[in-house]
């Protein structure tokens, strides 16, 4: 019930690399016919990668080592180009550590970063937003759905929105790619961020689309492979991956999301009325078809995960990559939930291997590791252990 932190490799995707470790190991800068065929095969995943997010051209995907690196060069490349126009930039409250942190790094630089507040359920105010915009103002960066609460943010209306003002508009897609339509073109994007292990594809590969005509400068020099802007020699086998995952998640993407909303919503609707005093985090509607942020009072999120991975459920209390901490999420606390109440919080991320079995062993069990847990707690109420 982890999907959110790492998915499994489709066993379609790990037969689609498997000959670029040994046999098809030519270098793609090389002329030979081993570095065509590894060329050819780096084309050919770009075409696919391109076709799921609707880019208009293959040429406007580079890929990179993941979600992380395509944010910093999407951020950075736009920041440090357009510095002379403006040192302007606006994202919101709730964004992955990958955009906060670039920010805060830019603000060290001399940029200054507008952090856009969210309402309750974790949508953006676009009031706020087109507030927020002045002639300085170089880029605008909004993740497309959020990974821990999953609420799905309004991209079609801020990329109006971005158009209309004539600034560029970075969208962190990491965590809706191959679960929700995507139209770049449509949704007025220019540049996009999607990593290959959020849609059961190999670990270690990601991509930034890139619209024509849009100016960044690399943030790692070198041979100038990907077009000059991610210099290095390319993970042949994890682009693959990622073109054949890309592929199959397009292919795949309606019936397995309206699978995963019927499992996602079985849940929700289980926990809510068999626990009482858990509470949804999160859009009820406008979110990802496989999340499922539940809070509960009276009670700490890490001793329901461990006592959850005693029978076998592994769950998360947020986002993996701030793990490290024993901070309360950002996340929770930007949409207003106090710290007692962020600290009690479960993310269930469903997956291709989730079953309605799987749904109905965690409402089985979960129950009663709440009562237990609760009953160790000073601050339960009474009425609740009996």
């Amino acid at each position: 019930m982890d999907n959110g932190a790492g998915m499994p490799l489709d066993s379609r995707v790990f037969e689609a690399m498997k000959q670029y470790f040994m046999d098809d190991y030519g270098n793609p800068s090389s002329s030979h016919s081993f570095g065509n065929a590894a060329k050819s095969a780096i084309e050919t995943a770009r075409e696919k990668v391109a076709q799921l997010i609707s880019a208009e051209k293959p040429q406007e995907i580079i890929f990179t080592s993941g979600g992380t690196e395509s944010n910093n060069l999407a951020i950075k490349g736009v920041a440090y180009r357009n510095r002379a126009k403006g040192n302007h930039i606006i994202t919101t409250a709730i964004e992955h550590m990958s955009v906060i942190n670039i920010c805060k790094y830019l603000q060290k630089e001399g940029f200054e970063v507008t952090y856009v507040p969210v309402d309750k359920q974790g949508v953006v105010d676009l009031k706020k937003l087109k507030a927020a915009i002045n002639e300085k103002t170089i880029l605008i960066s909004v993740m497309y759905a959020n990974g821990e609460i999953g609420t799905i943010q309004p991209i079609n209306e801020i990329g109006q929105l971005a158009k209309e003002n004539n600034v560029l508009f970075h969208v962190d897609a990491v965590a809706a790619a191959g679960k929700v339509p995507i139209n770049v073109q449509e949704q007025n994007i220019d540049l996009l961020s999607v990593s290959s292990n959020d849609m059961y594809g190999p670990k270690g590969v990601g991509a930034l689309y890139i619209k024509k005509g849009t100016k960044i400068v690399p943030i790692i020099q070198g041979g100038g492979q990907e077009s000059g802007l991610r210099s290095g020699t390319e993970n042949i086998p994890g682009i693959v991956g990622m073109g054949k995952a890309a592929e199959l998640a397009q292919s795949e993407m309606e019936s397995e999301s309206k699978r995963l909303i019927g499992l996602r919503d079985n849940l929700i609707k289980g926990v809510l009325d068999k626990i009482p005093y858990s509470f949804l985090n999160g859009h009820p509607t406008a979110r990802l078809p496989n999340n499922a942020n539940l809070r509960f009072s009276y009670i700490e999120g890490e001793s329901l995960i461990l006592g959850l991975d005693m029978y076998g459920i592994q769950v998360s209390s947020g986002s993996a990559c701030t793990s490290k901490t024993l901070q309360p999420s950002h996340v929770l606390m930007a949409i207003g939930l106090p710290h007692e109440q962020a600290h009690g919080s479960l993310v269930f991320t469903l997956g291709k291997q989730t079953t309605q079995e799987d749904v109905d062993y965690v409402l089985e069990l979960l129950p009663d590791v709440v009562k237990r847990l609760r009953a160790l707690s000073p601050l339960t109420p009474k009425e609740l252990l009996r």
